[in-house]
């Protein structure tokens, strides 16, 4: 691929709302002429062309990059990148020429392995919090390690499981026959054969994001996103029901202090390890006495964070993509505007539990103070319909957390369709005064 094609045709693999924040901002590129996303959603419809596509159906993915002539891959969810898709198209005489931005298999156990990941940070020194791990046959020693840990207790099924494998309970019985559901009676299937406890960490949560092309990186725009489906953070976790960035409490000392002790020590920990890494990695950090310890790596961007993070990047990202793919992204530069991006994800009546689809949205073409990113929508006949849990997400621009989201709760107003929820109160913990 010619660094500086004019002709750039790229495929965004997945279908949330980070595809569409993805597609939104490539199709800005002066060097892109068409966008690609599979399988898309309503939104990404409307700018780029969806192809009805399996992300893990490599072989189909194959079949569309050759039929379009396709010269970059964007692989926004996780799975495709843990199962190999990266492997598979280096293994690929087709393929092999066309850089494929995401981790391959080895990079993504990163997020694939939640021991892997702790091990690897305990290897090269960053920090985390304590931990051990078990499988069914160690589960009696998984139930005498919980007894030396304080409430509450921390329990992370290994594997993949869509964001529903980890458990922080306050009981240590309840620890322990939760311990057991998962490595004996495969709560969380395969994922949880192997469980990481580890000590419950106290602080201020905040997400990181690097890009990196093996050898070089680029830290882009701090956020923190809200997970609970409940006002003030109450009820059951959530993929993501908004996002707010730049982090206020994240100042440039901070984020310096993270720099020095997460960003190089996984960076060069990679290489180290021999691990050629080209994609994003995020840091979910938490942050206690201003000290930052890693609580996870994602080898992805995050949802709704990107909705935050991307609409801020003021330069061309396919210029970082393809310092990434040539192994040139220390020569790349990006700006930022300084303005505070919010977004509120509007979600379907009872997600993240049971949820119906298949609802009309109506309202849209009346949003233009904000920037509506689909996640979970289709088209049917000439309407926009509920296709998913979490439904849209609402992005807004200001000089303060408070006007932003103002505007995003403005454009809220205007959207509607059967029983859809949201949360009031994203941000809440930022509007005041929060010191690290």
């Amino acid at each position: 691929m010619p660094e500086n094609s004019n002709t750039m045709k790229i495929l965004i693999l997945g279908s949330g709302g980070r595809e569409h924040a993805f597609a939104y901002k490539l199709i800005q590129s002066e060097k892109i002429t068409e966008v690609y996303v599979a399988p898309g959603n309503a939104g990404t419809s409307e700018t780029a062309s969806n192809l009805d596509i399996n992300p893990m159906d490599f072989i189909a993915v194959k079949s569309a990059v050759l039929e379009h002539q396709i010269q970059m891959v964007l692989v926004g969810p996780e799975a495709p990148l843990v199962e190999g898709i990266h492997d598979f198209f280096l293994a690929d005489d087709q393929l092999q020429t066309i850089p494929v931005i995401g981790p391959k298999k080895d990079g993504a156990l990163l997020e694939g392995s939640k021991d892997f990941s702790k091990e690897f940070m305990l290897r090269h020194g960053i920090p985390t919090a304590q931990y051990q791990s078990f499988t069914k046959e160690t589960l009696e020693e998984g139930k005498l390690f919980l007894e030396t840990l304080s409430p509450p207790y921390v329990l992370k099924a290994d594997g993949l499981a869509a964001g529903k494998g980890v458990l922080i309970l306050d009981s240590l019985e309840k620890a322990k026959t939760e311990l057991e559901e998962m490595v004996s009676n495969q709560k969380f299937g395969d994922a949880s054969s192997r469980v990481v406890i580890e000590e419950f960490l106290e602080g201020i949560e905040l997400s990181v994001f690097v890009l990196t092309d093996g050898k070089s990186y680029k830290i882009l725009p701090s956020a923190k996103d809200y997970k609970r489906i409940g006002e003030g953070d109450t009820g059951l976790n959530t993929g993501g029901m908004g996002a707010i960035s730049p982090v206020p409490f994240a100042d440039s000392k901070f984020l310096q202090k993270v720099e020095e002790q997460v960003v190089k020590p996984t960076i060069n920990g990679l290489l180290i390890d021999g691990i050629d890494y080209r994609g994003f990695i995020f840091i979910g950090l938490m942050v206690a006495n201003g000290n930052p310890k890693v609580i996870e790596y994602n080898v992805r961007m995050g949802d709704p964070e990107t909705e935050v993070v991307l609409p801020r990047i003021q330069s061309d990202l396919l210029e970082l993509f393809e310092g990434v793919a040539h192994q040139t992204l220390d020569e790349k530069e990006f700006s930022v505007t300084d303005q505070i991006a919010t977004t509120v994800m509007v979600v379907s009546g009872g997600y993240p539990e049971a949820y119906t689809k298949g609802k009309v949205i109506s309202g849209l073409e009346t949003i233009q103070e904000s920037i509506v990113f689909h996640a979970g929508t289709t088209n049917k006949d000439t309407s926009i319909i509920t296709n998913g849990g979490r439904v849209m997400a609402i992005t807004s621009f200001a000089d303060s957390i408070e006007e932003a989201l103002d505007t995003s709760y403005r454009s809220i107003d205007k959207i509607h369709f059967e029983k859809m929820n949201y949360r009031k109160d994203i941000g809440f913990d930022l509007t005041t005064t929060t010191k690290l």
